[in-house]
C-alpha cells in the first residue's frame, strides 16, 4: 500500500512539473494571403494593400491601366509635348499597371523620388538603397501632372524636347540618357509596351496624323479587346454611381473592370463598362 501511494506522489509531482511548460500555438495564415512589403509615409507609419478586390492579370491591368489613362496621356502630350505613348509606357512599367505599392498606396505612377525641391508628402520604399523617398500624391491625376512637371522643368531633359514628338524610340533612349531610370535596359521595356499595346496610336490621335484604315484598325484593337461600344467616356456630372446604374453595374463592379481604387474621376477618362 505504501508504494502505490509512493507511485501516485511522483506521478503527481512529474504532471505538475510539466504544467509550468510553455504551450506552443500555431496559426495558419488564411486562404489567399499574400505578404505585401510595407511602404512608410514621413511618420514611419506602416501602410499595405488589403484589398479584398482580385487581383488582374498583368495583360489585364495593363489593358484597363491604358483604357484608363489614355485621356490623360493626350492631354499631356498637347499640353507638354511628351509622347502619349511614352507618358501611358512609363506608367505601367513604373507603377506595375497601378498595381505596385507606391501606386495604390501614394499614388505615385512614375517612380519619382523627393529630391531637394519637393515639399509635399512622402513615403520611404527601397529602390537602388534601402529606405528611398519617394513622392506621394492625394490621387493619380496629380501624379500625371507632376511626371509633366518634372520632365519639362528640369534641364537635364531639355534635349528630349528637340526630338520628334512621334519618336518614340528616341525617346524612349533618350530618357535613360537623361538619367530618368539606373535600368539599362528601359529603353526597351518601354519600346516593348509601346509595340505590345499599340501606344503609339495615341500619339497619331495627337498628331492628326490617323488614316481612316488606321482609323477601322483602332476600333479593332484601342483598348485592347474592347471595341467603342465596351467603352463609356465620362461626361461632365457622372459619378461612379451614376455610370455603374446606367449599365446595370455595381460600383464594386465597375470599379474592378478598370483596376480602380480611387473614387474621383475626371471629365474624358474612358471606363471599361461592358
Amino acid at each position: 500500500m505504501f508504494q502505490k501511494i509512493t507511485l501516485f506522489l511522483l506521478i503527481g509531482m512529474l504532471i505538475g512539473c510539466g504544467s509550468s511548460k510553455p504551450t506552443i500555438v500555431t496559426t495558419k495564415k488564411p486562404v489567399g494571403w499574400k505578404y505585401s512589403k510595407p511602404i512608410q509615409n514621413g511618420s514611419s507609419s506602416k501602410v499595405t494593400n488589403q484589398s479584398s478586390s482580385k487581383p488582374l492579370n498583368t495583360n489585364e491591368a495593363a489593358k484597363a491601366y491604358i483604357a484608363q489613362y489614355n485621356g490623360v496621356a493626350m492631354s499631356n502630350m498637347k499640353t507638354y509635348g511628351i509622347p502619349a505613348s511614352i507618358i501611358l509606357a512609363q506608367g505601367v512599367l513604373e507603377s506595375g499597371a497601378g498595381q505596385s505599392d507606391l501606386a495604390m498606396n501614394a499614388n505615385n505612377h512614375f517612380g519619382i523620388k523627393c529630391h531637394s525641391d519637393w515639399k509635399g508628402d512622402k513615403v520611404y520604399k527601397d529602390d537602388d538603397s534601402a529606405n528611398e523617398c519617394f513622392r506621394k500624391y492625394n490621387q493619380a491625376s496629380e501624379s500625371f501632372q507632376d511626371h509633366a512637371m518634372v520632365l519639362t522643368g528640369k534641364k537635364r531633359y531639355a534635349s528630349l524636347f528637340k526630338l520628334p514628338k512621334g519618336d518614340y524610340k528616341a525617346w524612349a533612349k533618350g530618357l535613360k540618357d537623361a538619367g530618368y531610370a539606373t535600368d539599362p535596359r528601359y529603353p526597351e521595356k518601354l519600346i516593348s509596351y509601346i509595340e505590345s499595346y499599340n501606344l503609339s496610336q495615341y500619339d497619331a490621335k495627337v498628331l492628326g496624323k490617323e488614316s481612316k484604315k488606321e482609323e477601322t484598325k483602332v476600333l479593332v484593337q484601342d483598348d485592347f479587346g474592347a471595341d467603342e461600344a465596351s467603352l463609356y467616356e465620362i461626361q461632365k456630372g457622372d459619378t461612379f454611381y451614376s455610370v455603374s446604374r446606367k449599365f446595370n453595374l455595381t460600383v464594386e463592379e465597375l470599379k474592378q473592370k478598370n483596376n480602380l481604387t480611387e473614387n474621383s474621376l475626371s471629365i474624358g477618362q474612358k471606363l471599361i463598362v461592358k
